[in-house]
């Protein structure tokens, strides 16, 4: 810890913040410069930042820089990470240490709700269609589907999960979960599978929504199996990441028209250049951005100034990432 002293008494904790070139800084920074003795780094410059440092504010959200600078972090307690997903961050040094680890939780629960709400409006109502055939000139009538009474699956349990759930069956979609903990009787869920053999749950389901954290154990856990059980014409929404899904047999499925998808995450960030997700009419790509609305950084950074005062106080700003599981346990 630090030697400077607060007003209170306590230490004045040394910050790090992790940023990258061209990402502007937190605009309450100079709030949390009176709180904290604040060092600024990027990847390049975290080691030598490090040294002393007590916390460790990660607002390059992307970046894993933690692990090679790992060995200067000689006085850290505390890891922050402005993200709902820690996986970028987590290596086996800091899965074993005793640092505490946090994250956003709570910031992108209602925004990433309201996207995949957007998306299986969008999808039953054949909007990109819509808007395909206006700019054809094409003036072509359909029948679109009804919303309410299809049926959801909400594969990962957290909280953005549950109010993704809490949005779809607000406009009348029978929903379940799909998690580590199977249960009969769930608030949010209804009902809550096995996660772990989703291809035996997938049946009868027109919206799969995968918002799970990246873990070993849930990395390509929809894969050729799972898409194959999905029924034609079903719908796939990944606003968790990337690698959770098996991308070219997801491409080859959209491909042959059987299923469709919005997809804000990939498993290369940004989609390659003459991908064909790209062109496939049944593919939605968005750019990482499902739980960014307007003032969402004002939103994140309020929220680590709020814990860097706690800790400050001598409170443990929580609630703690699991670092094993890869994410915050639910009740």
């Amino acid at each position: 810890m630090s030697e400077n002293s607060s007003t209170s008494g306590q230490a004045t904790p040394i910050v790090v913040m992790l940023s990258a070139d061209g990402v502007a800084p937190p605009s309450n920074l100079s709030a949390i410069r009176q709180v904290a003795e604040v060092r600024e780094a990027t990847a390049e410059t975290l080691a030598g930042a490090l040294p002393g440092a007590d916390v460790l504010f990660v607002w390059d959200i992307f970046s894993g820089a933690l692990a090679a600078a790992w060995d200067a972090a000689d006085s850290l307690r505390w890891v922050h990470v402005a993200a709902a997903g820690v996986d970028k961050i987590l290596f086996d040094g800091l899965r074993s240490s005793d640092v505490l680890l946090t994250n956003a939780r709570g910031t992108f629960d209602e925004p990433i709700a309201e996207y995949v709400l957007a998306c299986v409006f969008a999808n039953d109502k054949l909007l990109h269609e819509s808007e395909a055939f206006q700019r054809a000139e094409q003036w072509r009538w359909r029948e679109t589907r009804k919303v309410a009474g299809r049926h959801a699956l909400v594969v990962g349990t957290g909280a953005i999960g549950r109010a993704i759930a809490r949005k779809l069956r607000a406009v009348g979609l029978d929903v379940r979960g799909a998690g580590r903990t199977v249960r009969e009787s769930d608030p949010d869920f209804g009902e809550v599978v096995d996660s772990g053999a989703l291809a035996d749950h997938l049946a009868g389901v027109d919206h799969l929504v995968m918002v799970a954290p990246l873990t070993d154990a849930t990395r390509g856990m929809l894969g050729a199996d799972e898409l194959a059980a999905l029924p034609d014409g079903a719908h796939v929404v990944n606003v968790g990441r990337g690698p959770l899904i098996d991308q070219p047999a997801l491409t080859s499925e959209i491909a042959s028209g059987r299923i469709t998808a919005h997809l804000d995450v990939l498993v290369e960030e940004p989609l390659p250049a003459g991908d064909p997700l790209w062109e496939l009419p049944g593919a939605h790509i968005s750019a990482h951005l499902s739980g960014d609305v307007v003032g969402w950084r004002d939103t994140l950074a309020a929220q680590f100034l709020g814990k860097l005062r706690d800790y400050a106080s001598g409170t443990e700003p929580g609630p703690a990432v699991d670092k094993e599981r890869g994410y915050v346990p639910g009740p």
